[in-house]
């Protein structure tokens, strides 16, 4: 296989216009093609995203290219149908997209100097807000719709953005203990479900907090856990069959055999 490091645009601008052709092929042609709106998409969309993102996941390359190609097919499609309705084109998405990049980035295409990441995005954030006019609040670009995790994380990042946060990563842990021990206290009340999930959700909101200052994508981490509780359980299924055995009438005990073997089974080489 040929590492490519730099762009090939002559290959890249044939291979979009031959996208760009079978969009409007599809659209004129197709049945559903035709049926297609903003809405009707909407959700396809946010799947095809999930399905990158458990590629991603996964580190099957041939299946992120794949991925990637459905989303790029959807930005084209949205292009499309507003290009039909006079709204826009794929070559202003584009244009904006280019106009965006490097007004966003002064320290490639300007005279700026950043050191690090870090300092990056929160010019990034700074730049963001400028351009687009002083908001009601410093979340407000954060989708209502984001999954609840990565809301919080976004939150807390753009809240760092204006200073609000703490001046040693260390801090966090204080506000870790402080808001366990305020939800074990509500347990131990057994007060009503509501006070007792108001304190759960400030946990995880701190535990959050701390997985941004160490470097961690939270979704991420907690993603790759489901991932592992899924393959240790379905191995200590295919056991239990195996055995002619039912999970329903094993002790606890029986089952934590398999699931050490589970865990073994991934430590060995």
């Amino acid at each position: 296989m040929n590492i490519i490091t730099k762009t090939d645009y002559k290959t890249a601008s044939k291979s979009f216009e031959h996208l760009l052709h079978i969009m409007d092929e599809l659209r004129e042609k197709c049945p559903w093609d035709k049926k297609q709106t903003f809405e009707t998409l909407r959700n396809l969309t946010i799947e095809e995203c999930y399905e990158l993102a458990d590629a991603i996941l996964e580190q099957k390359p041939d299946e992120v290219k794949k991925e990637l190609g459905d989303v790029l097919l959807h930005i084209v499609f949205y292009s499309k149908i507003a290009s039909e309705t006079g709204d826009f084109t794929v070559t202003d998405v584009i244009n904006s997209l280019c106009e965006k990049l490097i007004y966003r980035h002064p320290h490639v295409f300007g005279e700026e100097h950043l050191e690090n990441q870090e300092q990056v995005k929160e010019r990034w954030e700074q730049l963001k807000m400028k351009e687009k006019g002083r908001p009601k609040s410093v979340l407000g670009g954060v989708p209502n719709s984001l999954p609840a995790i990565v809301k919080a994380a976004r939150m807390q990042q753009k809240a760092r953005a204006v200073g609000f946060d703490w001046e040693h990563k260390e801090q966090v842990w204080d506000k870790v203990t402080e808001e366990l021990a305020e939800l074990k206290h509500e347990m131990t009340l057994e007060n009503n479900q509501e006070k007792i999930e108001n304190e759960f959700g400030d946990f995880l909101f701190s535990m959050v907090n701390a997985a941004r200052l160490y470097g961690i994508d939270p979704e991420t981490a907690l993603e790759r856990t489901n991932k592992k509780f899924k393959r240790r359980f379905e191995y200590l299924e295919s056991k239990t069959i195996a055995q002619g055995k039912d999970l329903h009438t094993m002790t606890l005990a029986e089952m934590d055999e398999y699931w050490e073997e589970a865990k073994r089974e991934e430590k060995a080489p």
